[in-house]
Parts: C-alpha cells; structure tokens; sequence
C-alpha cells in the first residue's frame, strides 16, 4: 500500500480526465430516492455476504423503493444461504444500508446498487451470523475501549485472471486445467489464431513483477477494473502485474474505516470478475491456483487512530512506533494461529503458508523485512504513515470476519501489553536451523487453524463481537463442508506416488 500524506479522515477523491471532485456518499433514505432521479436508475440490487465470504443479491423495481424499505427491510429466504439458517427458521429481512449505495459500472440497464444488513424478524434485531454485523461490532467495542476512535485497513489483494479455467471431480475421475496466454508453460505454444507463430514475451516463473507491455498483457484490463471501481466509489492508489506468471495481479485501495473498507473489497471482487468476463477471462482470488509459482495473499496494513491523531507513531521508538502499536502486533502474533481461521480460510490457502518459500509463515515483527509476517513498512518517516503491515492473511478470507478478527487481537494485544519479542531484522529465511526452530509459525493446515481457533477464541468474543454460535458454526461449516471433503478425495498426484506401489 503506497504511503500518503492525506488526512485518514478526508473522503475518498476520484480522478476524472484533468479534474477530479469528491465521492458524496448518501446518508439517508431520501438521498437514494433523489440518486434514483438523478440517474435514472431502472432496478435497485440489494447485496449482502453470504458466512463464507461470497455476494448474494435479488433485484426489486422502483416502485418497492420508498423509505419503508430502509426501515423494515425486505424478505428472503435464509435457509438457502450458506452458513446461515436452518429451514424451519428461514424467514429473514435484509435492511439496505443507504450509505452504501453506487450507480452500479459493471450492468448496462441502469442500476443501483445497495449493501445490505441481515436482520433477525422475530428479534428484530441484527442477525448474528451476517459478517457485516461483525464487523461493524468491532468499530464499536474498538470506541467503547477507549483506546482509539478510529481503525483503519488497506489490504493488498492478489489475484489472478485466466484467459479459462476447468475443473471435476467424480467418483471416478479428478483434474484441473488452467489456461493462460501469459503462462511460461506456452512458449512453444502454436498461436496462429493471432497471427502466426508464437508472440512470446511469456512471464518466466516467478518474474513477472513490474514488466511493461508486452509481456504485461493486462495493463488495459487493469486499468479498465480501476476505473470502474472509481466509478463505484473506491479509490485506487495503485495497479501492477505480480510476481507469478499467468496474469497475477495486484489493484491497490486507498485504506478506509473497517466496515467501510470490508465493502471496497466486497465491491472489489465483484468488478474484478466482471471487467475480467467482459474481456472473455475469468479473475480468481484463490490463493493457490498454480504449482511452483507465487500465490496470492492480502498483506493487511492496520492502524489505529484516536481522532486525527496515529496512535501508532512515536518518533522515539523502534521503527517509528509506539509501545501501542507493538503491542498491537503482540495481539496479533499471539493469536495467529487462531486468526488464520478466518484470515486464512480454505484447505487452498495452507498451499501458500508453506515454510521455506517466499510466504509470511513467520510469527515475527520486523521493519521492512517481508519475510515476518507483522512489518512496519518504512518508506516514509511521516507520522500519518505508520502502521502495521500483517501479511498472513489471503484474499479468500471474509473480510468482515477477517478485519473484525485481527482488530479484536490487536485490542487484546494492547489490553494486555503482549510483548511481540524482538525485531526480526534479517531475512528469516536464511537463519541457521537452530534459531529458525525459535520462531513460532502459522498453522499447516487449515484443520490446524480450526483447533487453534476453538482452543484460542475468548479475544474474539470480547464485547459481543464475534457469537459463539457463529464462531462454532464457521468451525463446522469449514470442517463438514471442506476439510473432510478435501481429505475424502484421492488427488492426482497420489496416482503419480503410488499406483505402482
């Protein structure tokens, strides 16, 4: 995430040709019926987040937008949505939030669009399981602390786009085949269809961060995603090719508020997808989708705030921080294990968080240093800019949970003064086998992580914060639905290993 001197509390600012003006987000009700008006919207989409982390939506015409509709919300049924309701219970109301509202770039019939929270209607309140609602629960218990006013995240998401993708599993038969014109794999690949020969300029396996066109194929289509997502409201600092070969990509938001920032990625996502399929590619955020190249990851930078004020700068500290900050990060190293449950959520992700290659598995801090997994990034000395960067986490987590989770264990960290240990200055890499041994690492699988989090959740259900319904429920939700289904299915290599045994 690039630093800037910007006040964290300015509103976000979208360029626009040789000028620019300021993103004025509805506050009410009645700004949505006039943004109707204004741009003769035609349907209003109402979306919402699924317990996994996925979008949700249905579509309503005009004449169901009235002021009602903020307050009472709206019907649907919970019972077919991943991790929520059982049948019996199914009834549930979505209550648009109209500070979420965007003139939707990715649908040619005009439409707008609305984030949505859960709601219970037999309680008339929030609904527990609605990652949302988390998120939002943490921005309060942060206030009611008293500790700060105010976090803030910009997540670095990775991804990928493909020129296809297919995949299948039976009874009798499993594969995957990933195809992509930037792959290293196609330099001998025949492409007559454009042209005659070979076009060359593949991205060598772990070389592709930072070339030009060329061999960056994807320059026109990032740029398309980027200025679309400003046209949705999220602002982009920053767009590049990454590391891997095959088209991985990193997009960069301006960090905002929790909640806030937790809907720039829902939003994220889904534009990404969209631009991608308008091009005939397909756009994951699977981590792993390659073997013996670079994955993707969501390095996490983090601060806290009290008013205009970074609680995480002091000029006389180690790197710039305060023992506020450190101790945040104590928080975090602490309960990694546990966090990598929700930050680092699928059976794909421990694909990536494997020791001995370039991810984060370290439990250290360091300045500048991407071989720990809490750095202080060190490119500006200026106050506005110090935070913590965690690099654990991947953009397959939820990010209401995920954001909520390691607000929640950096708080603990600081109400309880939790040490970090010293700095990791070096490339941890390269320590001598019997210090490497010393440094506590990230779970090796995600069964790993679900024990950590059943042993290790108390921090996370401080305040109310996160239930211990929905704690059990994502436990046995990943368990049942992809761990054991994971561990029931013969892979292809095992054929390669042991058919002949």
């Amino acid at each position: 995430m690039p630093d800037t001197q910007k006040p964290p509390g300015s509103p976000p600012t979208v360029s626009v040709d040789a000028g620019s003006y300021r993103v004025v987000r509805p506050e009410s009700a009645n700004d949505v019926i006039d943004l109707l008006r204004k741009h003769s919207i035609q349907i209003v989409d109402l979306k919402f987040t699924d317990l996994p982390g996925l979008w949700q939506h249905f579509s309503i015409t005009l004449p169901e937008v009235h002021e009602g509709l903020f307050e009472a919300g709206i019907g649907f049924d919970g019972s077919s949505i991943r991790g929520f309701q059982e049948i019996h219970e199914s009834d549930m109301l979505l209550r648009p939030d109209p500070t979420t509202a965007f003139v939707d770039p990715v649908l040619s019939t005009p439409t707008l669009s609305l984030i949505c929270d859960v709601v219970d209607p037999v309680l008339q309140q929030p609904y527990s399981r609605d990652p949302r609602y988390v998120a939002k629960k943490a921005e309060l218990y942060l206030k009611q602390t008293g500790i700060a006013t105010t976090c803030y995240f910009g997540p670095e998401l990775e991804f990928f786009i493909f020129d296809s993708i297919r995949f299948g599993q039976d009874q009798h038969s499993g594969y995957y085949y990933v195809e992509s014109a930037e792959g290293d794999w196609n330099t001998g690949r025949d492409e007559g269809a454009y042209g005659g020969g070979n076009l060359g300029y593949k991205a060598r396996y772990k070389e592709g961060y930072f070339p030009v066109p060329p061999q960056d194929t994807l320059q026109e289509i990032r740029s398309e995603i980027a200025l679309t997502l400003q046209q949705a409201g999220v602002q982009i600092e920053v767009h590049h090719h990454e590391v891997a070969t095959a088209g991985q990509n990193e997009i960069d938001m301006r960090f905002a508020t929790l909640t806030r920032m937790a809907d720039n990625v829902m939003i994220y996502k889904y534009i990404c997808k969209n631009v991608a399929r308008r091009h005939g590619k397909v756009a994951t955020f699977m981590p792993k989708p390659l073997f013996a190249d670079n994955a993707s990851g969501m390095h996490c930078h983090q601060s806290l705030w009290d008013e205009e004020r970074n609680l995480f700068y002091d000029a006389s500290g180690w790197a710039l921080t305060s023992d506020l900050c450190r101790w945040y990060i104590g928080g975090l190293l602490q309960h990694a294990p546990a966090l990598m449950a929700f930050c680092a959520p699928t059976t794909n992700s421990y694909k990536r968080l494997v020791p001995g290659y370039e991810a984060p598995v370290n439990l250290a801090m360091s300045q500048r240093n991407r071989s720990a997994a809490a750095r202080i990034p060190m490119y500006s000395d200026s106050p506005n800019a110090r935070r913590v960067e965690f690099r654990c986490p991947d953009p397959s987590a939820n990010a209401y949970l995920a954001f909520a989770a390691m607000l929640m264990a950096g708080l603990d960290g600081i109400e309880n003064k939790i040490d970090p240990g010293a700095p990791l200055d070096r490339n941890i890499y390269d320590l001598p086998p019997e210090e490497a041994a010393k440094v506590r690492k990230v779970p090796g699988s995600l069964e790993a992580a679900l024990q950590a989090l059943e042993a290790d959740n108390a921090f996370l259900r401080k305040g109310g914060v996160f239930s211990e319904d929905l704690i059990q429920t994502w436990i046995d939700y990943k368990r049942t639905r992809e761990v054991d289904a994971i561990r029931l299915r013969p892979h292809p290599w095992e054929f390669y290993l042991y058919f002949d045994i």
